[in-house]
This record gives structure tokens, sequence and C-alpha cells, in this order.
């Protein structure tokens, strides 16, 4: 199919998706949320969790964040898949049309921030590898390359990426590659000493559960993104579950077993250098190019979100204004906060996203209708979840701030909604008072 019948079909910015297009199944889930859970900033993500946690722990605090977050992933998608709407026109049901505009700013400037982080570290173990063949370094050109690279992908659009580029080719190659980065640190000197050796305790479980969490939470405002081109709802939410949350625990895995196997210090100098050893240039070469498609992911959904609150800019232009800006920034950026980022988002995001859960299947029952103007009650209780977060992950680290935080205003919102219904049966769908009363336009 030529690149620009693909284009034409998939560029509606925030409208439904209509129903012809409406055509990906659960393999083709199955194999885009699959192939957005690996990556390299994923496997560095893991290597957080140890020496803090010892690899058992770590690897129970891996299995139980990766359940939660993709449980979430599935859920956020599934309400994609029913409505056939992009994530930030969803919060449109919560927050009001203009109420969706601050998580909307949010949100881009959450993706342009991850494309930064994505550009910085394709650019740097690119220009690894060709300075080891060649001797010769120029690390604006190998990040250049891969700007460019990714801005093609975007252009192309979902249908593109994920049947004729993922499906069809990029997933085998990425589990081919897995498979032997995971042998060649499983093949390393003193390996199951190193998996029975105790941590240093300096995180606390629950936080390491919060990390993991992190990394599927960072999905759930561009999800529906994608799972709006559903054929089949459920085939939709399996496909994201299953694909996710085995490649989450995969490759955080691999990162906890590359920081005990090799001491690798937790940044892209000392990163990268690890993933050569272990794996081979041509291994982390693949895996590079492959770290694309969550460039990709990323710059489509960031001019999506923009959409949301210009509805009338174009797409098009947006891809190519994003990757430029993500690329100047890349070029100049310390990637050593990365871990304080992760836990940003979690922050902002699971709250949120608990509200409109709380909303969709247990006050509304699954009925679906955009506001007009901003719900203020909505914001106050996401601001909330927020600062309980905040509190939690600072105060008390022995819990984890992302359930806290979703089990609070998730309830919450049930119970202020209830309050205002006296005399009505409990969550009764047509009931509709304070949380119908939004601001004029």
């Amino acid at each position: 199919m030529k690149l620009s019948k693909i284009m034409a079909r998939t560029d509606w910015g925030i409208d439904p998706v209509p129903e012809k297009h409406r055509i990906l199944n659960f393999f083709d889930f199955f194999v885009l949320w699959g192939g957005l859970g690996v990556g390299l900033l994923v496997i560095l993500a893991g290597s957080f969790l140890v020496p803090g946690l010892s690899f058992v722990q770590a690897f129970a605090a891996i299995i139980l964040g990766s359940s939660i977050g993709c449980v979430l992933l599935a859920l956020v998608g599934y309400i994609g898949a029913k409505t056939h709407l992009p994530t930030m026109v969803l919060l449109r049901s919560i927050l009001g049309s203009k109420g969706s505009i601050l998580p909307s700013f949010i949100n881009i400037v959450q993706l342009i921030g991850w494309t930064i982080f994505e550009f910085v570290i394709m650019g740097y173990s690119a220009d690894k590898i060709v300075k080891l063949i060649t001797g010769h370094s120029n690390h604006y050109l190998s990040t250049a390359i891969f700007a460019f690279i990714v801005l093609v992908m975007a252009l192309w659009g979902p249908m593109g990426v994920i049947r004729q580029w993922l499906k069809k080719f990029a997933i085998w190659v990425i589990i081919l590659i897995t498979s032997w980065l995971t042998i060649q640190i499983l093949g390393k000197p003193d390996v199951l000493s190193l998996l029975t050796k105790p941590g240093d305790g300096s995180m606390p479980f629950w936080a390491g559960v919060d990390l993991v969490i992190a990394m599927p939470i960072s999905w759930l405002p561009l999800v529906a993104d994608y799972n709006r081109f559903a054929k089949s709802v459920k085939e939709s939410s399996y496909g994201t579950f299953a694909g996710y949350f085995i490649a989450n625990v995969w490759l955080y895995s691999i990162g906890a077993l590359l920081l005990l196997t090799t001491q690798i210090t937790q940044d892209a100098g000392g990163f990268v250098p690890a993933l050569l050893s272990s794996a081979g240039w041509l291994a982390l070469l693949i895996l590079v190019m492959e770290e694309t498609k969550v460039a990709w992911a990323d710059i489509y959904s960031a001019a999506v979100s923009t959409q949301n609150i210009f509805p009338k800019i174009n797409q098009k232009a947006l891809f190519v204004i994003f990757s430029i800006f993500s690329y100047i920034v890349a070029v100049v950026i310390n990637i050593v906060q990365y871990e304080n980022f992760l836990f940003l988002i979690g922050s902002v995001f699971i709250s949120l996203f608990g509200i409109l859960l709380a909303d969709y299947f247990v006050i509304r029952r699954g009925a679906f209708k955009t506001k007009k103007g901003i719900n203020w009650i909505v914001i106050v209780i996401w601001i909330l979840g927020i600062s309980i977060y905040q509190l939690s992950s600072r105060q008390y680290p022995g819990l984890s701030a992302s359930l806290v935080s979703f089990a609070s205003v998730f309830i919450l919102y049930i119970l202020i909604f209830n309050f205002s219904h006296k005399g009505t049966r409990f969550f009764k769908p047509s009931q509709f008072t304070i949380f119908n009363k939004f601001s004029k336009d």
C-alpha cells in the first residue's frame, strides 16, 4: 500500500474513527504494545531496582507492578476502543472540553520529554557503535538520523507502522534480539550467586513497584490514540494487556540483571557500554533501531493531544515541529534525572485516570458523553490525588504511592457523586447533579 494512501486513511485527528477503519485485532495490539514495551529506556529503568532490592524482590516488584499497570492500560484502552476516540478527548467526559486542555498540555510536555530521552539514548548508542567500528564520532549526526526516521514513521501513520512494519518484521526481530541479550546476560560468570544476593535496602519494595508501574502508566495518556482503531473491544483489551505485560516483565528483568552482572552506572555513559559488552554492537544497533517505534508513538500522540486543544491545526506540521524541537534539546540534555521523571509522570496521571475509570465503569456503567466547559470539582480531586501521591512517596516510602493515590481518588469520586444523589439509587447512571455543573463556554 502506498504511503500517501495510508496517511490519508489515518489522519482524522480527534474525530471518532470511521467503522470501516476499525480493523486492528488481538495480534495487532499484542504486537503494538509488546513492541512499545520493549526499549532501551525500559532496560535502564529496570536497573534502578537493584541493588536496593535483591533480584528476587525486584522480580516480585516487576510482576506485581506490571500486572497493576497493564490492567489500567487495558482498561483505558477499552474505553478508547468502545468510543473510537483518542485519550485526551475521553477526558472531556470528566473534565469538560476546556478542562481537558490542562492534561492535554501536560501530556504534550511529557511526550516531548519522552521523545527527547529516546533521541538521547538512540543517538548516544549509535554514536558509540560507529566509533567502535570506525574510530569516528558524530553525536549530532547519529541523533539527526534517528530523528528523521521517527518523523517518517509519524507521517506514515498508525496503520502503516503497526501492520506494515511492526507486525510483518519488527516484532520478530525484537523477540530474537531480546532473547539473545537475555542468554548473554544469564551466561555471565557467577550469575546464580548474583541472583540470590540480598539487596542493600536502599529502595523499599513498594517504591520498586511504583517504579515498574510508572512505565505502563506513562502510556495511559496515549493508549486510546491507537486502541480506537480496534475491530473488537475485547481483543484490543486482551492484546494490550498481554503484549505490554510480557514486554515490561522481560525488559525490566533484563535491566536488573544487567546492573548486577556488569555494575553499570545508571546513565547513558555507563549504560550503553554495558549493553555493548553484553550483546555486541550488532544486537545493540538493532535494539537502537527498534527504539524508533517508541519515539514514533510519542510524536504521533503529542500531535493528537495538541489537536484536542487546537482541533484545526495541521497534524503533519506538528510532527515536523515536535521532531525538530526534540532533536535540538536531545543533543544537549543529560539523562541522569530519568528516574525522577518517571515518578513525576506517575503522580500526575495515575490519579486522573483513576477518576476516569471510576466515572466510566462505576458511575456511568459504560455510558459516555463529553461535556462542555470545566468541571472544577474533578480538577480539585485530581490535584488532591497528585498531592497524595507526592506525600506517600516521600513520607511513607513503604507504601505504593501509585496505589494509594489511585484508590483515594477512585473512592472519593464515587463517594462525592453518591453524596450528591441522596434519595436516589446508589450509582444510578441517569442521575447527574453537581458533576453536571460545568462552567459555560
